[in-house]
């Protein structure tokens, strides 16, 4: 009954044995299909919100990564911040033969079989 959920472990990856975020997106995503699920954790990376998104997440969140550039730069600290990760994913898109991030679903994660 939930139309939305944030997929994240803050904290608990100092615990030994803690699932990893992004293996919990895998089984709220599957039990969730029709809720927005935020992906929050890890994400530092066009490779990391690719594979958030592949694995079912509708958008990610930027924490360190905004506050870094914030406390480095400022408003503009973080809008170089948002433009770099932004170029980094098309770049790493095209790459991989994609065009859009909404097109990317588990099968991009499989390696091709030969």
């Amino acid at each position: 009954g939930c139309d939305g959920v944030i997929v994240s472990n803050h904290g608990g990856r100092q615990v030994d044995g803690a699932v990893a975020a992004l293996d919990a997106l895998v089984e709220v995503r599957d039990a969730l299909p029709n809720a927005v699920v935020l992906m929050d954790g890890g994400i530092r990376s066009a490779a990391d919100v690719m594979k958030a998104m592949a694995l079912g997440a509708d958008a990610v969140l930027l924490g360190r990564p905004y506050a870094y550039a914030l406390a480095v730069g400022g408003q503009r600290g973080v809008e170089e911040l948002i433009q770099n990760l932004m170029a980094e994913i098309d770049l790493n898109l095209a790459l991989a033969g994609g065009t859009s991030v909404r097109e990317l679903d588990r099968d991009w994660l499989t390696p091709a079989s030969s």
